[in-house]
């Protein structure tokens, strides 16, 4: 078994830190603290092609393998895990979901665009009344003779208002659970659309979150993904290869956070000698290391059998799992080596807390995980 990186994930990994370095770092507190949205950069990352690094170059993407795209999205987390959520989306979920279930005539409206970063997608399946229980939606299409008319609500919509196309599902037939559901392609500018005031958000604070609003939206017929009754398939089938992908961005937060702590431990002086030097600082940052480690190692196996086309939900689900508890419990360690500094907004760290807490809830809950892994165990 070969651990080593080969020379192409190694000139990915270098581009990557490069750009989160010189592109990202500079104003990322600003934004954070202003909630700005990272739009120059995010422009770049379509030019360096990270926002369809999987997808197909038939269609303009990087035809990249799945652990390219972690070690990617890592290294933009270490730096700004807002951005990297905007990446995340674009790739894991837009993307994919398209190149997997699309037909040929929406791959090439849609995906060729969305993989070269000249349109950016989102993902719309929860809802006000339902979020683990993705099941339990509202949103109707009625189907017309030239299509369909689209009426709902969804929420927590991830680049909900600066995306150009959105990935919808909704109910095409009511009173038969999840075999009703389908999904759609749906543009910014169908009349009957509209987007919310964006969410006040504890962390990843320049990404955009909102609610998205449908009025009797029209949907031509060619914008349908795979048949009616597919879209919770299709939506579950995607979020499973979602969740590698946020599982890179807990990992990105937690390696910010060991560096930083290390790094001010060597500079941080308590009695004489800095305070790296006393053993229960060593303890944690030991501890901290080896919990990152284990959520690498998970993270990339689960990218691993993506790439060999092998089944990889519940290893997925663990990677996800663990590389989400590892960034909160990272990123408060980190916190609380920093002590009184940790709590200000100044050294950045209390953001790696905050951006961390959300990797345990979208893409699936860790309850959510644990069910997935524990039905595994028991079928």
């Amino acid at each position: 078994m070969n651990f080593d990186l080969t020379q192409e994930h190694k000139l990915i990994k270098q581009t990557a830190r490069d750009f989160a370095q010189n592109e990202l770092l500079p104003k990322v507190l600003e934004r954070d603290e202003n909630k700005i949205w990272p739009a120059d950069a995010i422009k770049k990352m379509g030019e360096l092609g990270f926002m369809g690094m999987m997808a197909s170059p038939d269609y303009n993407g990087g035809g990249m393998d799945a652990i390219s795209y972690v070690i990617a999205m890592e290294e933009i987390a270490k730096v700004d895990a807002a951005a990297s959520v905007v990446m995340s989306v674009n790739n894991s979920l837009v993307c994919s979901l398209l190149e997997k279930y699309g037909n040929s005539f929406q791959k090439e409206k849609y995906l060729s665009k969305l993989a070269k970063g000249k349109l950016l997608g989102a993902f719309s399946l929860s809802e006000p009344q339902s979020g683990s229980d993705a099941s339990n939606m509202l949103t109707f299409a009625r189907k017309t003779e030239n299509g369909y008319l689209l009426s709902g609500t969804k929420n927590w919509v991830t680049n909900g208002k600066n995306s150009d196309v959105v990935l919808v599902a909704a109910l095409t037939e009511k009173d038969v659970g999840h075999k009703g559901i389908s999904c759609f392609i749906v543009e910014k500018g169908f009349n009957g659309f509209s987007v919310g005031k964006p969410e006040k958000k504890l962390g990843i604070k320049s990404s955009d979150t909102t609610e998205l609003y449908f009025d009797n939206v029209e949907i031509p017929k060619e914008n349908l993904i795979g048949n009616e009754g597919d879209g919770f398939k299709i939506c579950l089938g995607t979020l499973d290869g979602g969740r590698i992908g946020i599982a890179a961005q807990a990992l990105g937060i937690a390696q910010a956070s060991l560096e930083a702590a290390i790094n001010y431990s060597k500079e941080r002086k308590q009695f004489n000698k800095p305070i790296s030097s006393f053993q229960a600082i060593q303890f944690k940052l030991t501890d901290m290391s080896i919990a990152i480690e284990s959520a690498r190692l998970l993270t990339i196996k689960a990218a691993w059998l993506k790439d060999n086309g092998l089944n990889y939900g519940v290893e997925a689900a663990m990677a996800k799992l663990h590389a989400s508890e590892v960034a909160m419990k990272a990123s408060t360690e980190c916190v609380q080596i920093h002590g009184g500094y940790g709590y200000i907004r100044d050294y950045g760290v209390e953001r790696l807390m905050r951006d961390a807490k959300i990797t345990q809830i979208y893409e699936g809950t860790s309850e959510v995980q644990r069910v997935v892994i524990a039905r595994s165990l028991l079928k």
